[in-house]
């Protein structure tokens, strides 16, 4: 029996314990997200479902509530391409073909100066940076623990023609925030605020700052359960919310098309956008396509437009594999009620 239809089967065990059978017939979504409450961890902090423009199930654990900030680790960077796609609908950032240092002028003469905009969104730097390798010099810990961020960044070397090979790393979205931020005039953070999260109606939020006060496109956004999962209502509904087009569709469909091929190195995606995931779940013989924001220890936003559907989860389970697995196996259980067009 795979994983699949063992969450499945761990879903329905508990509702059938928690639940009268009708109740569980007329929520099935809440059910589901119920039978996580057994998770022995204590590091699920939310699921939020918004399906056709309605919150349909939303569920806390483990003391969550809708006002508490959760850092999302690296969802942040697909926040930081949503950005960069504001900036690029502005006329601030004129394209992806321009080299980094056309907007970070103190790039010139580094490896990172002559990198074109397109490979810094989709990894392919040619850094010698890893996100799974310590010893690479790029390593983001290095990075965050240096005194001077930009000055480490603009010292990493190449380790490969930039175009040629994608490489997970925190060190590229790092780049992207610092362009999006010096393109504006704004400053990422200042920036973010005023473009994406007053227009989302998302007035508490939390994005850190690095030794250098760059605001850190790579990561450590803080947002609540509602504010992650409007950015996917957002994202699924071609850039508009609320009546208002707040990132051109151009971009949103841009920026969720596979651009490399990541099968090979990524466990649970088989391609990769301007740092947003996607992958291809089967399901009653149909072929389901998923883009998915995804951060350390499990936090992800996935939107399936087949489905008109969100599912967004919040989750500290840092450092644990199994933080993700879970995630994956909460979007699986939520699939499997659903009933293709």
């Amino acid at each position: 029996m795979n994983t699949f239809r063992i969450t499945i089967l761990a879903a329905i065990t508990f509702c059938a314990s928690c639940a009268p059978a009708e109740d569980c017939a007329t929520t099935s979504l809440q059910c589901i997200l119920a039978a996580f409450e057994n998770d022995k961890h204590g590091d699920l902090h939310s699921v939020t479902l918004i399906q056709n423009g309605v919150t349909v199930a939303e569920q806390y654990y483990n003391g969550g509530d809708p006002q508490t900030l959760v850092d999302v680790r690296s969802a942040g960077k697909s926040v930081t391409s949503l950005l960069f796609g504001i900036a690029l609908d502005q006329r601030a950032i004129e394209s992806l073909d321009d080299p980094v240092a056309k907007y970070w002028p103190d790039a010139e003469g580094s490896a990172i100066g002559p990198v074109r905009l397109a490979d810094v969104l989709t990894m392919r730097t040619g850094l010698d940076a890893d996100s799974n390798n310590p010893d690479s010099p790029g390593y983001e810990d290095n990075m965050d623990e240096s005194d001077d961020p930009l000055v480490f960044a603009l010292a990493v070397p190449s380790a490969e023609e930039p175009g040629t090979k994608y490489r997970y790393n925190s060190l590229a979205a790092y780049v992207a925030g610092v362009v999006v931020g010096r393109a504006t005039g704004d400053g990422l953070g200042s920036f973010a605020r005023s473009t994406l999260f007053e227009p989302l109606q998302i007035e508490r939020w939390d994005w850190q700052e690095d030794r250098s006060g760059q605001t850190k496109g790579q990561g450590n956004l803080f947002l609540t359960a509602p504010g992650f999962a409007r950015i996917g209502e957002m994202v699924l509904n071609g850039g508009v919310y609320n009546g208002q087009q707040v990132v051109s569709r151009d971009w949103i469909e841009e920026n969720l098309k596979p651009q490399v091929d990541v099968s090979d190195s990524e466990s649970n995606a088989s391609g990769y956008g301007y740092y947003w995931f996607h992958q291809v779940y089967p399901l009653n013989g149909r072929s389901i396509e998923v883009s998915f924001a995804s951060g350390n220890g499990g936090n992800k936003i996935y939107v399936i437009p087949e489905f008109d559907l969100v599912v967004s989860i919040m989750s500290r389970a840092y450092g644990q594999g199994r933080g993700q697995r879970r995630s994956e196996d909460i979007l699986k259980a939520i699939l499997a009620t659903q009933h293709p067009h």
